[in-house]
């Protein structure tokens, strides 16, 4: 039997935002899934609505006097847990890094 594309949204944003929000950015050929669990591909259109979002972000930031700055990829495992105890019920969900090549580190990074 052939199957059918399904062009349509199959829920209703007030019944289910989450499942909604999924199948509006996957069928407007904004997202794709990866094949990492968890993540997803920004298609070009997407990436510049992001982009645009920076510019003016940025020129915000910038005309009130402040400045960009980058902070690392990883947070080390120490910092996690102190946000733990500020946080009730603060649980992450996040990927760690153990190692670095051949080489253990000595705390875990998210």
């Amino acid at each position: 039997m052939e199957q059918k594309e399904e062009l349509g949204l199959s829920v209703k944003k007030s019944e289910d935002f989450n499942e909604w929000y999924n199948q509006v950015v996957l069928k407007a050929d904004m997202i794709d899934y990866s094949l990492v669990s968890g993540c997803i591909v920004i298609k070009p259109n997407s990436y510049a609505i992001w982009e645009k979002i920076q510019r003016i972000f940025d020129d915000k930031i910038k005309k009130s006097g402040h400045k960009n700055c980058y902070f690392p990829m990883f947070i080390p495992e120490s910092l996690l847990k102190k946000e733990a105890e500020h946080v009730e019920g603060f649980n992450p969900e996040v990927a760690w890094v153990t190692k670095v090549g051949d080489t253990e580190l000595n705390e875990k990074l998210a």
